[in-house]
């Protein structure tokens, strides 16, 4: 399974392509994106889902705009689905971003299975920057959201956000094995392993644990 980076908006949001065996799910998109579509035509690449980590503006935009190009479904946690058409929620007239009304095909929960051939990415609920946040973990690798970045962790302070319910997440992906490579909503991708060395938020609750 491999996993291919990509920006789509002026808020530093990575859309990533997730890809094995000739079927993709595209995370987190943003915003419209002609590379990404490119880049589905090039590997010749067929989208069998939309997931979004969480339902903030920044990561849904493109929601609508990619349905249309690829027809695949939107997925997303059953506490996030009316973020895609509240803007009190997904907060887009606060950063004047546009977010174009969409509607989750399926609802995902803890422990269900997104299947690309003969691998899976496995639905973590991580709670806590928003209430229907998810990591999505594959063989070796975890796309945390706005849950984990390199260095930090996503804010607690918007509608629906606990950071007590962030911190138990922050538990739950530390516990994931070192070498695990975490791709994040923000910034650049990082270890487990150097998180939980150097992080501030993860070696407090370590050091707690």
């Amino acid at each position: 399974m491999q996993v291919k980076r990509f920006n789509v908006n002026a808020f530093g949001v990575n859309c990533y392509v997730v890809y094995h065996q000739g079927e993709a799910v595209i995370v987190d998109p943003g915003g419209p994106s002609e590379a990404v579509l490119a880049f589905l035509e090039e590997e010749e690449l067929k989208v069998i889902a939309i997931v979004n980590t969480h339902g903030h503006a920044d990561h849904i935009a493109g929601n609508a705009w990619f349905v249309e190009k690829t027809h695949a479904p939107l997925m997303i946690h059953g506490a996030d689905a009316e973020y895609l058409s509240d803007p009190a929620l997904h907060l887009g007239p606060q950063i004047r971003l546009d977010v174009p009304d969409s509607q989750a095909d399926r609802l995902l929960q803890d422990g269900d299975l997104i299947e690309l051939g003969d691998q899976a990415l496995n639905v973590v609920h991580t709670p806590g920057h928003s209430a229907g946040g998810i990591s999505l973990s594959g063989p070796g690798f975890v796309l945390s959201g706005d849950t984990l970045f390199k260095g930090s962790v996503g804010r607690w302070d918007f509608p629906q956000s606990d950071g007590q319910e962030l911190q138990q997440s922050l538990l739950r992906l530390s516990q994931l094995p070192p070498e695990t490579v975490v791709y994040p909503g923000h910034g650049a991708r990082t270890t487990i392993a150097d998180e939980i060395r150097q992080n501030p938020f993860l070696t407090s609750i370590k050091d707690v644990e």
